[in-house]
């Protein structure tokens, strides 16, 4: 089992591809290699491999709190499934991940989503894609500040409010109110309850 991010940038073209670019490659080398693992395609399209399943949520959400730290966001289509060939680049290869995510991306604008996953079992997805719904209406609110905080906490799990205010330079109140307006731990709680239906899932 492995899980295929397909996605691409919302507006994209409110700024210019230098601004964000690089950040994005950032992010994704810190998940895999270039092209095997993952590519930027189509001046602002991207699709990423996460071997383990269960980082996958974690992935698209890291992801979607850069962008919005320079005001953008991007619609993220999870893939959960088999990959039956391996290309020399993630855009050769194939299996029922990689045909998941494609086809539910094609989608997501039509239905007005950011962010869903299809695994192939029509109970979890449900489950799963109204708690992304719920999650991505968090999201949409954020200012960069509260993006900023929010990538802060999750690249350094362990780390109290005042080391991260000092990360950021901010006291240690400003953080707290950052992580209170950006509803941080809901968020991490819907991506422990993924990581955890996951593992009681058969897929």
């Amino acid at each position: 089992m492995t899980a295929i991010i397909t996605g691409d940038i919302i507006n994209s073209r409110k700024l210019d591809s230098g601004f964000w670019m690089e950040g994005l490659k950032k992010i994704l080398n810190t998940k895999g290699k270039n092209p095997i693992d993952w590519e930027i395609f189509r001046g602002d399209e991207f699709q990423l491999e996460i071997g383990n399943p269960e980082d996958a949520l974690f992935a698209a959400i890291e992801i979607k709190t850069w962008l919005k730290t320079i005001r953008l966001d991007a619609r993220i289509s999870i893939g959960i499934g088999e990959k039956t060939f391996s290309g020399k680049k993630i855009s050769e290869s194939n299996g029922p991940a990689f045909i998941r995510s494609g086809a539910l991306f094609e989608t997501l604008k039509k239905q007005k989503l950011t962010l869903a996953i299809h695994t192939g079992n029509a109970d979890f997805d449900e489950q799963m894609n109204l708690l992304f719904k719920l999650g991505t209406c968090l999201m949409q609110g954020w200012l960069p500040q509260s993006a900023e905080f929010v990538l802060t906490a999750m690249k350094n799990p362990g780390y109290s409010q005042e080391e991260i205010g000092q990360q950021l330079g901010i006291t240690q109140a400003a953080v707290s109110r950052r992580q209170k307006r950006s509803q941080f731990e809901l968020i991490m709680e819907i991506e422990r309850f993924y990581r955890q239906q996951l593992q009681k899932t058969t897929l």
